[in-house]
């Protein structure tokens, strides 16, 4: 399960490993907490909205994945308890091994709630005690890259994406902003990364992810 303020983040920072874990087998979520209708410069955000929900329906698609929408307005995500049990309760539903979300150090507000509301939902998911649908379920928490989220974000762990490059990159490809519609060069940013990534392992290319600090031993 990986869970993105806007619609595309999720694809972008982890569509290449939810594509290697379907070749593998497994299942794939992607959860948008907005559509990030308010991130073109021509379009209005309620046109922009229709255009990127369409794209992320095609793409999780593409990719095989299931998609749920949260619905919050983009650039107005705030933290939320009842947004919190809501994601809960899609977890315990869905039953990831995983959950895949925004690191914390981002320039971005949006995912830093995100964040936020969403180690709040794993913990809710986890506890028979909390009052939300479902039997609980645990799932383990990593935090995915995304050039927005890079302060202090640290690569814990490598998954090589080779396999499934072209399938990924041709999936977000359907997003207008991925293809450059809003000005950045998403295509071409999370391409280099990706091989980049790739090199520093030996493969072609890769993917990263950072553990929660509360998994790390500390060694005095």
């Amino acid at each position: 399960m990986v869970i993105g303020a806007h619609a595309g983040d999720a694809e972008l920072m982890a569509g290449g490993i939810a594509c290697k874990v379907i070749e593998n087998g497994g299942e794939a979520i992607f959860i948008h907490m907005s559509l990030g209708e308010r991130g073109h410069p021509k379009l209005d955000p309620e046109k922009y909205g229709l255009q990127k929900k369409m794209e992320a329906e095609n793409v999780a698609e593409k990719i095989g994945a299931k998609i749920f929408f949260m619905n919050c307005r983009d650039g107005y995500i705030e933290y939320s308890l009842k947004l919190a049990e809501r994601i809960g309760e899609i977890i315990r539903s869905e039953k990831p091994d995983v959950v895949l979300t925004h690191w914390r150090g981002s320039l971005h507000l949006d995912h830093i709630n995100t964040y936020r509301i969403v180690l709040k939902a794993i913990f809710l998911a986890a506890n028979r005690w909390t009052n939300i649908k479902g039997s609980p379920w645990y799932s383990k928490l990593y935090f995915a890259e995304n050039w927005e989220d890079s302060n202090n974000f640290i690569k814990d762990i490598y998954i090589d994406i080779s396999s499934v490059f072209e399938k990924w990159i041709n999936a977000v490809n359907i997003y207008g902003f991925v293809r450059g519609e809003t000005g950045f060069p998403y295509r071409e940013y999370y391409t280099c990364l990706s091989r980049i990534r790739g090199i520093e392992i030996g493969v072609k290319y890769a993917q990263t992810l950072m553990k929660p600090w509360y998994t790390r031993k500390t060694i005095l």
